[in-house]
């Protein structure tokens, strides 16, 4: 399981003093912990049992793309701002947190099943790129970036 992974190679970290390293994973640990909590918060508010949530592989993988995603939008801001100090120890930190998730597609690998997403859909123009990525996403989730999803979908429509 994905969580026992994540905590072995916390571990290893802390032993071998990787200070980086230990520092994303202290992230990456809270940020799961976080979402079993609201996890189960909801499940009780919805008259659940009190037991702890415990959450999928699936759903590790959400929160660690939602974490890469933000670093991703922090890199752009620190080279917009001249701060390049900053923005490659967050780089370093999506590459410890790339190990968390699923072998990326290529851009080839995108494109394609955009355009069978767009076959699929029916849609013919960009108002309609809705239906193209509910039918895209659960194929794509977690294995693409999904700035280059959008990007690929809306070229798409747009011829």
């Amino acid at each position: 399981m994905l969580k026992e992974k994540i905590e072995t190679d916390f571990k290893a970290a802390f032993k071998e003093k990787r200070e980086a390293e230990l520092s994303t994973l202290k992230m990456l640990k809270a940020a799961v912990l976080y979402k079993e909590k609201d996890k189960q918060y909801q499940d009780n508010k919805k008259g659940g049992d009190s037991k702890p949530a415990v959450l999928t592989d699936d759903e590790i993988i959400g929160v660690v793309g939602a974490e890469i995603k933000k670093l991703r939008d922090s890199i752009v801001l620190f080279e917009k701002g001249g701060r390049n100090d900053l923005a490659k120890p967050a780089a370093q930190e999506i590459e410890t947190l790339m190990r968390y998730m699923p072998a990326q597609m290529g851009e080839a690998q995108v494109r394609q099943l955009v355009e069978e997403a767009v076959k699929e859909s029916g849609a013919t123009c960009a108002k309609e790129m809705g239906k193209v990525m509910a039918v895209l996403m659960p194929k794509v989730k977690g294995r693409a970036d999904g700035t280059l999803v959008s990007r690929l979908v809306k070229e798409a429509l747009d011829h």
